[in-house]
């Protein structure tokens, strides 16, 4: 039977696609009408307030478009956004990519809401570590999309093999439960925990499963002494109180005994706002479920000019549009894509043009940025942000 997800060939094919575009075509087609169209792509709301967005799934979407006759024109991915604003139009035969809407938006919602949840959380991080631990709460086909995304919003690491290679680094992790209940004694799973790693992973041991954390981070500290870089504490729900006390606890008994270099990493059911709390004492997290069960972006794609007439529907701005940064003091306005040059209203500097062409005739115009060289635009972006 194999697993329910639609293959590369599939997509590229324009099998995953709403019926109704495959009625469009026919009746378009049943006409003889296939006019140049140009539509746009933009979010007209953000999820759960955000003022801000991480614009993701551009390299998917340019896969998406290989071979096909049109000139896509989009901002950078990992390039930050407002509600309103255009990040994506597509020029060309409708007919010749009518099929695709249905998965180019997929990619795009998905990978962005990703993106930005990983933003978010590695922005209330501040310079703390911030690791990818979601991916075993979606499909596994999924997985390195996830993690991929997280890792462009500004995660540090990721937790799975497959993602991992994808992106060109080393799995991050520390324990599982499972080693220490199979060992039946920390004592037992932490020596053949720190028997079997790999050179230069960092020990960090979990001190949860049978033990207090206090007392479980002391145990493991006098044990594995200067060897033991952190405790993790994944503590359930039902055991968890004052999460933020147990950590103080756990941080002043290390350090009164000499062990200051243990660091302290924090999982399970963690958010932004989580975060913000727990900075005072914790040095890392692994954040899960929050990431891969981001909230897409609901971008919607909506054509706005037809063989060069402008021409949009009811709510919908007509007119292929270009969107504008002031290099000195970040102010943004939207103008129609003919204008060539536009100053800002607030200093008069001339201001850069975000919509770039990345697609025409047939081959990229812009040449691929690497994975690392995208999160770090994302995280220099985010130095002049705060949560809202």
């Amino acid at each position: 039977m194999g697993f329910y997800i639609a293959s590369d060939e599939d997509i590229k094919a324009g099998k995953v696609t709403d019926v109704y575009f495959r009625r469009v075509i026919a009746a378009l087609e049943k006409r003889g009408i296939n006019p140049v169209v140009s539509m746009e792509v933009r979010a007209g709301g953000l999820p759960r307030d955000w003022k801000w967005a991480v614009f993701a799934g551009l390299e998917e979407v340019l896969e998406l478009v290989d071979g096909l006759p049109v000139e896509l024109r989009s901002i950078d991915e990992g390039a930050l956004f407002a509600a309103g604003e255009p990040v994506l139009s597509i020029t060309g035969r409708y007919l010749d990519f009518a099929v695709f809407e249905t998965a180019l938006l997929g990619l795009i919602c998905q990978a962005s809401g990703i993106a930005t949840t990983a933003a978010r959380c590695r922005l209330a991080a501040g310079e703390r570590a911030v690791i990818s631990f979601g991916a075993r709460r979606m499909h596994p086909a999924i997985a390195p999309m996830i993690e991929r995304n997280a890792y462009l919003g500004g995660c540090d690491g990721v937790a799975v093999v497959e993602s991992a290679e994808l992106i060109g680094l080393k799995p991050s992790g520390t324990m599982a439960h499972s080693l220490i209940l199979c060992a039946g004694d920390e004592k037992t799973a932490f020596e053949a925990f720190e028997e079997s790693l790999e050179p230069g992973v960092p020990l960090v041991a979990l001190i949860d499963t049978f033990q207090d954390e206090k007392f479980g981070a002391i145990f493991a500290a006098e044990l594995l002494g200067e060897r033991l870089s952190g405790v993790r504490l994944d503590t359930p729900g039902s055991r968890r109180g004052d999460f933020k006390q147990i950590m103080q606890e756990v941080r002043w008994e290390l350090d009164v005994r000499g062990f200051e270099h243990v660091r302290i990493f924090v999982s399970g059911n963690l958010d932004e706002y989580n975060i913000l709390e727990y900075n005072e004492v914790a040095d890392a997290y692994g954040v899960g479920t929050h990431i891969s069960n981001s909230p897409v972006v609901n971008f919607s794609a909506d054509i706005v000019e037809v063989d060069g007439e402008l021409r949009s529907k009811r709510g919908k701005k007509a007119g292929l549009k270009q969107m504008w940064v002031c290099p000195t003091c970040d102010f943004r306005s939207v103008t129609l894509a003919s204008v060539e040059l536009h100053s800002c209203p607030v200093g008069g500097e001339l201001m850069e043009p975000m919509m770039k062409v990345q697609y025409a005739d047939g081959s990229r115009r812009i040449e691929a940025r690497g994975i690392t060289q995208m999160r770090a635009s994302v995280i220099e972006a985010l130095g002049s942000l705060e949560l809202d």
